[in-house]
């Protein structure tokens, strides 16, 4: 995993972590084969926006209940929030270009 990816290591810090700036949050599972294909990708992203968005990693399987509250019902499933609030979701495997013109509307707005 890159340095510039964080996973989440307790419940409490979640809305810490996502009530300032744009974050994306990543919700995945150890035993997820998209999820790994994910990665990469969310790597490649994460360098380009050093500084600017912070990357979250969340285990459904570890953080059940946060995965319920944003209604995660497949994964990969991708949530980038701005300033606390729900910005936009994507379920699946998610191309570079796709996250980075979202990210890059979220910074913009």
């Amino acid at each position: 995993m890159s340095g510039k990816i964080n996973e989440l290591d307790s419940a409490e810090n979640f809305a810490a972590i996502t009530q300032n700036g744009v974050v994306l949050v990543d919700f995945f599972a150890t035993w997820c084969a998209p999820c790994r294909g994910q990665l990469p990708i969310l790597n490649a992203v994460a360098e380009q926006f050093d500084g600017k968005v912070a990357f979250l990693k969340v285990d459904v399987d570890n953080f059940q209940q946060i995965a319920q509250q944003f209604g995660i019902a497949s994964i990969p499933t991708l949530i980038a929030f701005k300033d606390g609030q729900v910005a936009k979701s994507f379920t699946g495997i998610q191309q570079e270009k796709t996250l980075v013109a979202s990210l890059n509307e979220l910074l913009e707005a």
